[in-house]
């Protein structure tokens, strides 16, 4: 087939073209950021969003270089369904990469072949950097850039679409009808790969049959699941035997249109995949499987609603020192602010919010009055939004988590518990410890300064476990008697308990110079007397 010719059945992408130069550069930060995060997630979920944020970047570079709006409209709500996967299992974040790298592959895989129709300059360095994705190597690699060289781009094509059918075919035997996260990230990974092939000569499937198989494998649906399973492995072994040989008169791939998986209407356990211009979905919880139990989906709601649960998430964890959930929180609330109506986004205060939920998922011994000042601007941001007067004590309360947070906090109350040891060693040093009223006293005093003493020391321990990692070093931060509720009662008794002591001491004192009791009468005759403040009575 001419050249000419196949331009006008694979080249066109949209209604305004595609021939074009993608940001080559762009294109790899996205790829790697995407990878990294799936790769680091298991282990840090703030090294993931670090990563997300990257990516992001990185698709804010790309995407005016990509011709397909809607594949640029795919690629925006999976990276905001990763971010949304954050707050739940590394292998839903693992599923929404394999998704968004599909639709990158797609999109290059266009742009590339319609760039090396029109002898476009960097034609080749794409079709390198493509063979490169696609695992081409060596000989097959040095094969295909020959054939764009001579001009075959039909040979090109079949090259590309039979390593990516190989991938599909791959990740489909590694599906099993059961719930089990393999399962789940090897269909993800069969549809990221399909989507590239969706538009191949001889396929009889389509995206939105992949896509109905991940709901009936995160729903539990083991009987449709074989079915689908079925349909899927017999149609791709169908493109594949289409794709045994070169082509000769075989018309290249049309590439009109780039189909990915609708997203409207995802129930929740469905992993969500890049759509036609909507929003993303939020994404469900994986299957439940041997290496992990069944839990409830979460629903990652957009807005205010969505904020307030994953702020909520934030504070539970928090409170008891899990500081790992309650970033993912965090992430969560992040997701549901960025995916706010315009109405809430064009609030004031938003912007620091924003800035601040984004803050705290990287602070350093993140405390629930961090998380709490959070959600009191959460609270001024919707009246703000309503028109309504703000709470000021809302914003004393952010202004004081933002400012008083993470290691400033820990250095404060190191310095002050450092500090309340002097008023003790100067009470013992000028009265001695051999009078009990005075020894009463100083326990009193003792007892009214162990919340701070407890909050500098344990909040340092528990700072360095957060920095280190070191779980059981962290935990120390639930002896301060301000990480939860169950510290009132306890600083309570320590109040009730410094007060009976401290009264108990100075009514002693008060009896021994005469001033209560039996003595009171005389302290006329004694109160030019010398007493020895550490004389016992």
């Amino acid at each position: 087939m001419k050249a000419g010719a196949w331009l006008l059945t694979t080249g066109l992408l949209t209604l305004t073209g595609s021939a074009g130069a993608q940001d080559l550069p762009a294109y790899s930060r996205l790829a790697a950021s995407l990878d990294e995060a799936a790769r680091v997630r298991p282990t840090s979920a703030p090294a993931a969003l670090a990563q997300l944020d990257r990516a992001q970047q990185a698709l804010d570079t790309l995407g005016p270089t990509l011709r397909n709006r809607q594949i640029v409209s795919g690629l925006t709500d999976s990276l905001s369904a990763a971010r949304a996967a954050l707050a739940r299992t590394p292998v839903e974040l693992q599923a929404q990469v394999q998704l968004a790298r599909g639709l990158m592959r797609k999109a290059l895989y266009d742009q590339t072949l319609a760039a090396l129709s029109t002898g476009a300059a960097n034609g080749e360095a794409q079709l390198r950097l493509l063979t490169r994705d696609f695992g081409l190597s060596g000989a097959s690699a040095q094969a295909t850039l020959s054939d764009a060289r001579s001009g075959s781009l039909e040979r090109v094509a079949w090259r590309l679409q039979r390593a990516a059918v190989q991938k599909v075919n791959a990740a489909l035997r590694g599906t099993r009808p059961e719930q089990t996260t393999g399962s789940y990230l090897n269909l993800a990974r069969a549809t990221g790969w399909f989507t590239v092939v969706q538009d191949a000569p001889g396929t009889s499937l389509k995206v939105a049959q992949f896509g109905e198989a991940l709901r009936q494998l995160t729903g539990g649906d083991t009987a449709a699941l074989t079915g689908s399973l079925g349909t899927l492995r017999a149609g791709t072994q169908a493109l594949a035997t289409t794709l045994a040989s070169p082509p000769t008169t075989r018309p290249a791939p049309s590439a009109t249109t780039a189909q990915a998986p609708a997203t409207g209407g995802t129930p929740a356990g469905a992993p969500a995949t890049p759509g036609t211009g909507q929003a993303a979905a939020p994404v469900g919880a994986a299957p439940a499987g041997p290496d992990r139990p069944a839990t409830a989906a979460v629903t990652g709601a957009a807005g205010a609603d969505g904020a307030y649960a994953g702020l909520a998430r934030a504070l539970s964890a928090a409170s008891h020192a899990e500081l790992p959930a309650a970033r993912e929180g965090l992430a969560q609330a992040e997701q549901a602010l960025v995916s706010a109506p315009s109405s809430l986004r064009g609030a004031s205060g938003y912007d620091r919010l924003l800035a601040d939920v984004r803050g705290a998922q990287s602070r350093t011994a993140l405390r629930p009055v961090d998380v709490q000042g959070m959600i009191g601007a959460l609270g001024n941001l919707e009246r703000a939004a309503a028109g309504q007067p703000l709470s000021g004590l809302n914003s004393m309360s952010a202004n004081t988590a933002r400012n008083m947070g993470g290691w400033v906090r820990v250095i404060v109350f190191l310095l002050l518990s450092l500090l309340s040891a002097a008023p003790l060693y100067l009470l013992n040093l000028a009265f001695g410890g051999r009078n009990l009223y005075w020894r009463s006293i100083s326990a009193g005093l003792v007892l009214l300064l162990l919340p701070t003493l407890l909050e500098g020391l344990f909040g340092l321990f528990g700072a360095l476990g957060d920095a280190l990692n070191i779980g059981g070093l962290r935990s120390l931060l639930n002896v301060s008697l301000t990480q939860g509720a169950y510290g009132l009662p306890l600083w309570a008794l320590l109040t009730a308990g410094a007060i009976g002591l401290i009264a108990f001491g100075f009514r002693g004192l008060c009896v021994q110079f005469g001033l209560l009791g039996r003595g009171a009468s005389a302290r006329n005759d004694t109160q030019d007397a010398s007493l020895d403040w550490d004389d016992d009575l």
